[in-house]
């Protein structure tokens, strides 16, 4: 089967699995190595930042990835057929053995071709990216007592800074986001950038309980959104950052009257859709996002170290 054929029957399995999944981008060989077996092609990556860079922050210093166009009537063989190759590609690189490398493989959700053929080579599903479509017939979030969600202030810095040092550090158990030296000031530096911006719609919300500050919400519109739009088939994506709940808040209602603040926010910005990442392990954010409207679009799934 040539490669042509590949892409043609990978993409349609794939619209008849999800038909939010957007048509796969032409891959630019330059920027990889192809990799070809029978019925399946794929292309290996690799991305490297710098120790001192705000990227990384949320990812390992070093990312070996491998897109992959599966076709045929036995597509996980297939898939497991690519893994072998590409680790025998992995094995030329002594850098891939480092403790901050990762290998990732990101597969369409409800495509769950391949499964057990990445357990076998010993990844694990790891990261989610959720989709939420607009709801334009939502009436706007429901008052919560004792809550009172406004834009945030320069003078919210250090409350801002401090919830979302709480939540590094909680999502650090999943081994997903690096504690980093200096974290702290580049998050500060970060923050005070998005304080200062005169924006038509404000980036930063915070939850107010009986006047005290005890939650952050960070959003993204378009454009700022526009760098994660090409995962999913819709024109206006927005982007939920991050959001977290001081522990003396949880399971008041809090995380639920910020989140709904942020979908009538995104409806009235015209936004088709929502996306957002988490740690699949998470026992909070897992469910908490899936009882708000969103569902699993791309599952990514790690190898640590790399090789």
């Amino acid at each position: 089967m040539d490669i042509e054929a590949i892409v043609t029957e990978h993409t349609k399995r794939l619209s008849a699995a999800d038909p939010l999944l957007p048509v796969p981008r032409p891959w630019d060989d330059s920027e990889g190595t192809r990799l070809t077996v029978a019925e399946a092609t794929a292309l290996a990556t690799c991305s490297r930042v710098e120790l001192a860079s705000s990227a990384a922050l949320w990812r390992p210093l070093a990312e070996y990835r491998l897109d992959v166009r599966l076709a045929g009537h036995f597509p996980g063989q297939a898939l497991d057929s690519l893994l072998a190759a590409w680790q025998r590609l992995l094995e030329e690189d002594t850098a891939a053995s480092d403790p901050d490398t990762a290998a990732v493989v990101t597969r369409p959700s409800r495509d769950s071709t391949g499964s057990a053929e990445l357990l076998r080579h010993r990844f694990a599903p790891a990261r989610v990216l959720a989709v939420r479509p607009a709801d334009r017939l939502g009436g706007g979030p429901p008052a919560v007592p004792g809550v009172r969600i406004r834009a945030a202030e320069p003078g919210d810095l250090e409350t801002a800074l401090r919830l979302q040092l709480e939540l590094r550090r909680y999502d650090a158990q999943f081994g997903l986001v690096p504690r980093r030296p200096g974290e702290e000031e580049a998050l500060r530096a970060q923050t005070r950038d998005l304080l200062a911006r005169d924006a038509a719609q404000p980036t930063l919300w915070i939850a107010e309980v009986y006047g005290k500050p005890l939650g952050l919400l960070h959003i993204q519109l378009p454009p700022d959104s526009d760098w994660i739009s090409g995962h999913v088939a819709a024109e206006r994506v927005g982007y939920l950052a991050s959001l977290n709940v001081a522990e003396e808040a949880r399971s008041t209602g809090v995380g639920s009257a910020l989140t709904a603040h942020a979908h009538q926010v995104f409806d009235e910005s015209g936004v088709e859709v929502v996306l957002l990442h988490h740690a699949l392990a998470n026992p909070r954010s897992t469910p908490f996002w899936y009882a708000h409207g969103y569902r699993p679009l791309w599952t990514s799934w790690y190898r640590l170290p790399a090789r």
